[in-house]
């Protein structure tokens, strides 16, 4: 029986609890990360949507003009730079959870990532390629 000073027993080291980290050793900080980036997305939504509505039934010279814009291209690029990592930290997620072999969840958490960057570039490229008109 414990005195009645003493603290509650804890199942967590010194070091992890002066950190306040859990047994990941991240604590909530991807949590939090992909709630920031869901509410990034859902206020550029609207804007996004409207940029995919000017871009009906026009041509690919109307639309490379439309999406040459500065503003809208800075829309653009904010939507995939968020799209991406919300997309990045989801599938992590997925991985972590039930994938239990370590060397496939390392493999498959590597894959993640250079999948998540290639669509990010190959994204930021082409709007950049289109907002500077070449």
């Amino acid at each position: 029986m414990s005195a009645p000073d003493s603290p509650p027993k804890s199942m967590r080291t010194p070091l992890g609890r002066v950190r306040n980290l859990g047994a990941s050793h991240s604590g909530t900080s991807d949590f939090w990360r992909q709630r920031v980036t869901a509410v990034a997305m859902v206020l550029l939504m609207v804007p996004v949507i409207v940029v995919v509505m000017m871009l009906l039934g026009r041509n690919q010279a109307g639309a490379a003009q439309i999406l040459g814009s500065a503003p809208i291209a800075i829309i653009m690029l904010l939507f995939i730079i968020a799209s991406v990592w919300h997309m990045k930290i989801g599938m992590q997620v997925v991985i972590e959870d039930y994938i239990h072999g370590e060397k496939l969840k390392l493999a498959s958490i590597m894959a993640n990532n250079f999948f998540c960057i290639a669509v990010a570039l190959a994204s930021i490229y082409a709007i950049l390629k289109l907002s500077s008109g070449v």
